[in-house]
């Protein structure tokens, strides 16, 4: 398993949220990033969760709504790659998958489209 300290994980985060194209990221409003350690249930199974309300789902929301979380967990990715290339890779994949589910793309469709 790769190494990684929080700090250094994070920052490969902020690296990959950087090259995704600007019209994927400009419309993510009121959502947060976030890195944990690893999901509650302590699977290393899961390498991202988007926590929200996707906008096709949306009603009213407005003005003093909690920001949606799209959550990377840090110990199933790094469990996941072998080298530092990987895992950038899975990070940029993990990141489209989570935001795609922002923008209420399922995972069937996210499959078809070749990001499942």
């Amino acid at each position: 398993m790769l190494q990684h300290t929080n700090e250094e994980f994070e920052r490969l985060v902020v690296d990959e949220l950087d090259l995704l194209p600007d019209d994927m990221v400009d419309g993510l409003d009121n959502v947060i990033f976030v890195v944990e350690d690893r999901p509650e249930d302590g699977t290393l199974d899961t390498l991202g969760l988007y926590d929200g309300v996707a906008l096709t789902e949306r009603g009213q929301y407005g003005f003093g709504e909690m920001p949606d979380r799209i959550v990377l967990f840090r110990e199933p990715l790094l469990a996941l790659c072998v080298d530092l290339d990987e895992l950038r890779d899975q990070i940029h994949i993990t990141l489209v998958h989570e935001i795609a589910h922002f923008y209420g793309i399922d995972d069937d469709r996210l499959h078809e489209l070749g990001w499942g």
